[in-house]
């Protein structure tokens, strides 16, 4: 009769830890709970447990750094790491400490009950490798679909799997492709991205593989190519769907071969790089159209990742924006802030250009606007000065000046008290705003009533006296049957 599998939940809080070891009972195992980092190595002295989850920040150490250590004294064990600080830096420290896989909270019950099964069949934890520091801001967003992102790259990052990374234009490909290789046993080695799209078709073997002395009318001297450039590195071949056929066929026979000649070369070179490729393109509906080869593309789609465009990523989108005001602000005298409304605006644009528009608008904000706050009538304006008005989409529709009456009243508003930044506006603020809203109100009722006062009156849900006193204390002119023809 085979043994019950043990399942340690370490976490120091007490809610977790129960809603968890409830969960992995009803799945027949039996639960052992550590509530700090000491309790945890006491059950490993103890020899309990045939797969650990456990948090990385609790009482009296952290759960990552202390990772490598429980693995040495436990090596046969699988560590699933839970993290609420749930950066890239996170899941990358967390499998190159040996963790078998890296959970973002919050998570899914289900998803984690999956991943301790995949432990036990396997029952070894994976290779570990050198601790890498936090990163520098290479990738920032928190969204379940960033974190899913993240845990891909943590699991191959070491590896030298081809990797094709899929997106729209802007989502951040080529700093996906780089945090691939910082991460990777290649990160003191070159970085070497190359545009499919940007060479000339006649140029394209010259530029990937060199090209000797005297081998084409030009070339004057000796030159490397991109695949010797990256010798040891990562080549990044971007919009790579751009490629042509001509081209896709001898890329195919060098990563078939692992090796290539110069352009008027004789001897044969051995390629050294790890590739990954990138495009905004449907690459299979471009192989069913023959536009791109299909050996090629099940060569490059070893590992796919696919990248979420912007307005998929939620207050990603927020936490972006003042990421990039946080570094226009280096530097400056005065410290720029998004005001809510500000953000509003952002969370509501579908950002076509995801990312790189994003920064853009940022950058050009604080360009064009003094002043410490940043309102939504601004990002607003900046929006549509760059689209046009009418041309962006807010939550799906069109971008008039709001989306609803409450909306156009807020970017007033923004506006009028940012022409008062560093004091109040004049007293009699109500009566004013009131006044603004009743006049054109009014004219509009009475031009669709063609003057009429008394249908006026009951459109507005007005007494008729009442609304003749607005007539006359806001000065409007009651248009007559002639001013409507």
């Amino acid at each position: 009769m085979s043994k019950t599998p043990t399942i340690i939940v370490a976490d120091d809080d007490m809610t977790i830890r129960v809603v968890v070891a409830e969960t992995l009972r009803q799945e027949g195992w039996d639960i052992a709970e550590a509530a700090d980092l000491p309790e945890l190595k006491t059950l490993l002295e103890n020899g309990v447990g045939d797969v650990v989850v456990t948090d990385v920040l609790m009482p009296n150490g952290n759960g990552l750094e202390a990772l490598p250590e429980m693995i040495e004294q436990r090596p046969e064990l699988p560590f699933i790491v839970m993290s609420a600080h749930n950066t890239l830096s996170t899941a990358m420290a967390a499998t190159e400490r040996g963790a078998f896989d890296y959970l973002p909270k919050p998570f899914d019950l289900d998803e984690l009950t999956t991943l301790i099964k995949k432990a036990l069949e396997n029952n070894k934890n994976l290779d570990g490798g050198s601790v890498v520091q936090d990163e520098d801001n290479i990738l920032i967003g928190r969204s379940p679909k960033m974190q899913e992102v993240y845990r891909t790259m943590a699991r191959v990052a070491n590896t030298e799997l081809t990797i094709l990374i899929l997106g729209e234009s802007g989502t951040g490909k080529e700093l996906v492709a780089r945090a691939l290789h910082s991460y990777s046993p290649r990160k003191h080695n070159p970085f070497v991205p190359v545009n499919m799209a940007a060479i000339p078709k006649e140029l394209i073997e010259s530029e990937l593989f060199g090209h000797e002395k005297g081998a084409f009318t030009g070339a004057s001297t000796r030159t490397l190519g991109r695949f010797g450039q990256a010798r040891g590195g990562t080549l990044f071949l971007d919009e790579i769907g751009d490629m042509p056929l001509d081209a896709q066929t001898r890329l195919l026979r060098v990563l078939q071969e692992g090796e290539y000649q110069t352009v008027g070369g004789q001897a044969n070179i051995k390629t050294d790089v790890r590739i990954v490729a990138a495009t905004n393109k449907d690459l299979q509906r471009l192989v069913s159209e023959g536009d791109f080869r299909e050996d090629l593309y099940f060569r490059l789609n070893v590992v796919p990742m696919m990248l979420p465009p912007l307005r998929e990523r939620g207050k990603d989108i927020v936490t972006l924006a003042e990421f990039f005001l946080s570094k226009t602000n280096e530097g400056a005298t005065g410290q720029k802030r998004f005001n809510d409304s500000a953000k509003n605006i952002l969370m509501q644009y579908e950002w076509t250009g995801n990312v790189r528009e994003l920064e853009n608008t940022v950058q050009r904000i604080c360009a064009l606007y003094p002043g410490s706050q940043i309102s939504g009538a601004m990002v607003r304006k900046e929006i549509d000065r760059s689209i046009g008005i009418q041309s962006g989409s807010f939550g799906g529709q069109k971008a008039m000046i709001g989306e609803s009456l409450s909306d156009a009243i807020r970017l007033h508003l923004d506006h009028y008290f940012d022409q008062h930044e560093g004091s109040l506006p004049p007293v009699g603020i109500y009566q004013r705003i009131l006044s603004e809203i009743e006049r054109p109100l009014i004219e509009k009722t009475l031009k669709a009533t063609m003057g009429n006062q008394v249908k006026a009156a009951t459109l507005l849900g007005l007494n008729r006296n009442t609304l003749r006193k607005k007539i006359n204390d806001l000065e409007i002119r009651v248009p007559s049957k002639s001013d409507l023809i």
